[in-house]
């Protein structure tokens, strides 16, 4: 099955040149030669617009955009209890210089998915050396409703896009942390000491992770503050950020990583007793959030209208591609839109596409009517997607 572009070729600094799925999602086979520019899908819901965005959010460390195990991602028919192998592959074109990406499982209820870059299987972390992505999607217009760890996660995304190094200390931090409770727990139940050597030194693991965590979000986030003072009249409204966790406050005052990483090993220490008796950690840089204020209203986003908070989120995204894109040392970021234009008026659906023009970013977005992207008319690439058997629109 070959899903067909619209139209031609305008190319952009670093781009997928080809994206080919096998067994993915709901497609047996999809190919899309891609010529540089934005790319807009459209199609009903529940075509598989969206399953394309996540294989090209699968060339990032992670679980791609939607965050669902490797087992979901398999191709599974009517009666079948488990889905099928799958692979997806990219060609990576950077100034006419083009390398080969693909990862996927090669066996049902597989527990890692394999990573190749240039024919060598490397570990996913890899791929950001290659593809730097960030995405908005339907399941973060909540962002500012719902608990702390949504908008941890979202600014993490952000990070993980500027530091790449950030996504193997999360999980550096996540596993130590799960051990540590799992001694604390067990020494819980059973009324014996847990080994204070052993807790010592997987402290000593979280302190140090932890604080390269609260450093990298600091940092984005000051770089990302100072993107949006920047950016000026806008369509969108400004924001105004601040984490709250006291390990990034830390950071962002000017506190060496040194020194984090010991007061966060002796709080760590000394919340023991607690965190026994709570069943989880009350401390460290997992307890923080990310505060928006809408800056024109003097008002935090969760207070703002609905529209006005997809506007601040999408501003947010925006303003760390823009990041992105001007740096010369970081392949060009790929900006996932999926939905986004639907929830836009025109004005700002038009700030949308010369932004993502001007940024030379390779955008993929999604929509069921075509008439969103009349905007983007001689200056994007578009794909029709119906179903099992997508089927071309003529120029």
């Amino acid at each position: 099955m070959t899903v067909a572009a619209l139209s031609r070729q305008t190319p952009a600094r670093q781009t997928l040149a080809r994206l080919t799925l096998t067994d993915f999602r709901s497609y047996a086979r999809a190919d899309l030669v891609l010529d540089g520019r934005p790319v807009y899908l459209v199609g009903p819901n529940g075509a598989g617009k969206t399953n394309l965005l996540e294989a090209v959010s699968l060339f990032t460390p992670g679980r791609g955009l939607r965050g669902s195990s490797l087992a979901e991602m398999g191709r599974r028919l009517p009666g079948e209890a488990t889905g099928r192998p799958w692979t997806v592959a990219a060609v990576v074109s950077l100034d006419g210089e083009e390398t080969q990406l693909g990862t996927g499982v090669e066996a049902p209820g597989a527990a890692r998915r394999t990573v190749r870059i240039a024919g060598e299987t490397l570990p996913p972390g890899r791929l950001a050396d290659h593809l730097r992505q960030v995405w908005l999607t339907p399941a973060q217009d909540r962002l500012f409703l719902e608990g702390a760890a949504d908008r941890r996660r979202f600014f993490d995304r952000l990070v993980f896009a500027a530091i790449p190094r950030h996504a193997a200390h999360a999980q550096a931090y996540d596993r130590s942390s799960r051990e540590r409770m799992r001694l604390l727990t067990d020494a819980s139940d059973t009324g014996a000491a847990a080994d204070p050597a052993w807790l010592d030194a997987l402290e000593a693991r979280l302190a140090e992770a932890g604080a390269l965590m609260a450093e990298a979000r600091a940092t984005t986030l000051t770089a990302l503050q100072a993107e949006i003072d920047g950016r000026g009249e806008r369509p969108f409204p400004q924001a105004r950020l601040a984490l709250t966790g006291e390990w990034e406050q830390l950071s962002a005052a000017g506190a060496q990583i040194a020194d984090i990483e010991a007061k966060l090993a002796r709080a760590l220490a000394d919340a023991r007793p607690r965190d026994a008796a709570a069943g989880r950690a009350l401390t460290g840089p997992h307890r923080g959030d990310l505060a928006v204020i809408h800056a024109e209203k003097d008002r935090p986003a969760a207070e703002c209208s609905t529209g006005e908070q997809k506007a601040l989120i999408l501003n947010l995204v925006l303003a760390q591609a823009a990041r992105l894109a001007r740096a010369d040392s970081a392949p060009t970021p790929i900006l996932l839109l999926d939905e986004v234009a639907a929830h836009l008026d025109a004005r700002r659906r038009g700030a949308l596409f010369d932004e993502i023009e001007a940024l030379g970013l390779q955008a993929f977005l999604t929509g069921t009517d075509e008439v969103l992207f009349e905007g983007l008319a001689g200056r994007a690439q578009g794909f029709r997607v119906d179903g099992a058997e997508p089927c071309a629109l003529k120029s």
